[in-house]
């Protein structure tokens, strides 16, 4: 689905009707809008213009008339470009065709929606997974950063395929005092976490292999494996998260080949793994000769005590591919994360990165590297904490003032999420929907369990203090017009 960022101007002597057809003529015209393109709902259109539905849809019947335009009942309106006037000679490449013909599929449309909504005024982000723009560094803080640099050049050519070695030799310290041994060789820089997913699946797995996961999890909301063609497959959680236990009776059913986990600060759940459990699920994965992909990068944002040590810590055999990274706890725009595992792995995976886009901006290791070796990370951090303090405090103080009769939630101990559960069945869709129109963006617990209808991830990272109030506030309010009736 397309996305429309213009508007109609009001004071030009042209009618508003005609300024609207222009428009989408010159995206015809131009080829941005080629031949099987899906225009956005009458509705949608009317919201994006800031215009009554009745000039849309009298614009839309004029570019029907004139042959730019077909309209289906249910299939929404599309280019079709009949006019002799738009035809070149030769046919115009029908490049719908080929979108849907790519091998990644697109995201969902819940996701979709999420995406172009978080960057629209006004919106209220309560499912946000970032930190708020007001927690990231501030400019002036990576400005002295640079001026002060004298001991390293600052690189702008191509690093090697690993990697900043100043950077790997910093993180390799910090793995240390976690319990992770390991050496600058077996540690690759990607461009954030997400990245490092991607190379594991297109480097390391089998097409039509299964990876397993919790259930509710993060990747349900991404393509990353699916595109490579592997299956995902749920197994159950309990408050100590993943069920080890039910681990060899999954992978005989569906022949895991590897098992992807968040132990800390589960993503949605927000759930932490006993050091116990992560003995036992590495236990288990070792006699079943399953490898973990262990994402780890909520462990520097615990906001009570320290979470026991990675699994990774345990690991005597290799088993364990550790990720890493700075986007949730400093600055997404860095891109920087990393990947741990046994060398052959790594420097296979770091030919692989290096064929599709030579390495990691060369610029932000070297941030990244001074960042962590000054000490402006950790007292970084430390601000961090604080500040998620006092928002998950309001968050909470917001669910029980107005949500207690509605839902339940466990207490975070770090990370971003509170797992809101309903009491009462609700339409989810709906649901969304309405608070969207209200100027709040949900994230629903589908996107992370296709099976779950009945759930919300609530951020206290993004929103600020006054919006987190307002928003669950009138969050309560859309779910009792629902007809939740609560209980007590």
């Amino acid at each position: 689905m397309i996305t429309v960022d213009w508007k109609p101007n009001r004071f030009s002597p042209v009618p508003i009707q005609k300024q609207i057809e222009q428009f989408i003529k010159e995206k015809i015209v131009n080829g941005e809008w080629t031949i099987g393109t899906k225009l956005p709902s009458q509705r949608a259109l009317a919201q994006a213009f800031d215009v009554n539905r009745s000039t849309v849809v009298a614009a839309l019947d004029e570019l029907t008339a004139a042959g730019l335009l077909a309209g289906n009942t249910g299939g929404g309106t599309r280019v079709i470009n009949t006019t002799w006037s738009l035809l070149a000679s030769v046919s115009p490449t029908n490049w719908n065709a080929n979108v849907e013909l790519g091998i990644h599929p697109p995201n969902l449309p819940t996701i979709q929606e999420i995406n172009h909504a978080e960057f629209r005024s006004g919106i209220i982000r309560l499912g946000t997974g970032e930190l708020s723009p007001s927690l990231l560094p501030a400019s002036e803080q990576m400005q002295q950063l640079f001026a002060r640099q004298a001991a390293r050049p600052i690189p702008l050519g191509y690093q090697e395929a690993k990697g900043d070695s100043f950077l790997r030799e910093q993180i390799v310290q910090r793995l240390k005092k976690e319990g992770i041994a390991t050496s600058p060789d077996s540690v690759l820089i990607v461009s954030g976490a997400l990245q490092a997913l991607q190379l594991i699946a297109i480097g390391l797995l089998k097409k039509g292999s299964t990876v397993l996961l919790e259930n509710p999890s993060y990747l349900h909301s991404l393509h990353v494996f699916q595109s490579a063609g592997m299956k995902l497959q749920g197994v159950p959680m309990d408050p100590d998260g993943l069920q080890a236990e039910l681990l060899p009776a999954y992978q005989k059913q569906f022949k895991g080949a590897i098992l992807y986990s968040i132990p800390t600060f589960h993503n949605p759940t927000g759930n932490v793994m006993p050091a116990k459990r992560r003995e036992e699920l590495l236990r288990v994965c070792d006699e079943q000769s399953l490898p973990i992909i262990e994402d780890d990068v909520y462990r520097d944002l615990w906001l009570d005590e320290r979470p026991p040590c990675p699994i990774k810590a345990g690991d005597k055999n290799g088993n364990v591919l550790y990720l890493g990274s700075m986007s949730k706890s400093v600055s997404p725009g860095l891109r920087i994360g990393w990947l741990v595992g046994p060398q052959p792995v790594i420097e296979r995976l770091a030919d692989i990165k290096m064929q599709i886009d030579y390495g990691a901006s060369s610029l932000s290791q070297w941030a990244a590297g001074e960042w962590i070796a000054s000490g402006a990370y950790d007292q970084r951090l430390a601000v961090i904490r604080e500040q998620l303090r006092v928002r998950r405090a309001c968050m909470l103080n917001a669910l029980e003032r107005n949500c207690r009769d509605l839902a339940s939630w466990d207490y975070p101990t770090g990370g971003f999420y509170v797992w809101l559960r309903m009491h009462e069945a609700i339409p989810m869709k709906t649901l969304f929907d309405r608070a969207l129109s209200a100027g709040i963006l949900l994230n629903p617990g589908h996107l992370y369990d296709r099976q779950e209808f009945g759930a919300l991830r609530l951020s206290y990272a993004y929103a600020s203090l006054e919006e987190l109030q307002q928003g669950i506030a009138a969050l309560a309010d859309i779910i009792r017009s629902l007809g939740a009736t609560g209980r007590t």
